[in-house]
């Protein structure tokens, strides 16, 4: 249900409900969802709000409109912006995905010897991530986090949170900037393991450095994902929310 106390615009929220229910196998690919008027009385708002709901819905790919018919679930697969800076997680919940995150080791210590790494020489905490749907892995995360800027945080509870949400709300920071390569990789033996996959399976690679207004370069990222499926796409311009 809505929380019509919180800062969370209601739209926002509507939207996400929706998102939960399409993802949750209430409404499937290729079913049409209820009417604005039906959502309004339902949730108590008004119907520009709900038309602000489904319309961001829309511009992610997760819901179309047809002319005198109403709004229907995509039955199409799902694209993924994985090259956003609102984080890994809410990049695949927008293209709607829900992933399960889980973090199967305690997070470790290290200073960077590689030189071709954007934080060498510096004492960084790793983290790696396993993140599942319906139990199957979908996604590795291997990042380092600069020590100088996010100092404890591998003493904080991770599990089930988003990191990106647990960077700006704990440390104040938000990424305003990123460096981005992406290639194919064959997968050794650890990372295989970690996503279920025979060793030296292909899959996508993605390097990401994020940078800050007060700390550049502070935390790089590896992750590592199978191909074919999801479409990963990149917005270049055009009109950001």
């Amino acid at each position: 249900m809505l929380d019509y106390g919180s800062a969370l615009p209601l739209y926002h929220q509507l939207a996400e409900e929706l998102l939960a229910q399409i993802t949750g196998g209430a409404y499937a690919p290729g079913a049409r969802i209820p009417s604005e008027h039906d959502l309004a009385s339902k949730y108590g708002i008004g119907r520009p709000t709900v038309r602000q709901a489904t319309d961001s819905l829309i511009q992610r790919g997760v819901l179309v409109r047809r002319r005198g018919s109403g709004t229907f679930v995509r039955s199409v697969p799902a694209r993924i912006e994985l090259f956003s800076l609102g984080g890994t997680l809410a990049s695949f919940r927008e293209g709607g995905v829900v992933l399960t995150p889980a973090i199967p080791e305690k997070p470790v210590c290290c200073r960077i010897d590689d030189e071709t790494h954007p934080l060498f020489d510096q004492e960084v905490v790793r983290i790696v991530r396993i993140s599942s749907v319906k139990r199957e892995p979908v996604l590795l995360e291997e990042m380092d986090f600069a020590a100088e800027h996010f100092a404890g945080i591998e003493k904080i509870a991770l599990r089930g949170q988003s990191l990106s949400e647990v960077v700006e709300q704990r440390y104040r920071m938000r990424p305003v900037a990123a460096d981005q390569t992406f290639g194919v990789e064959q997968l050794d033996g650890v990372r295989a393991e970690h996503l279920g996959l025979p060793q030296g399976t292909t899959v996508l690679r993605v390097e990401r450095t994020l940078h800050f207004a007060t700390a550049e370069s502070a935390i790089f990222c590896r992750l590592f994902c199978p191909e074919g499926r999801f479409v990963f796409t990149q917005r270049i311009g055009g009109r950001t929310q």
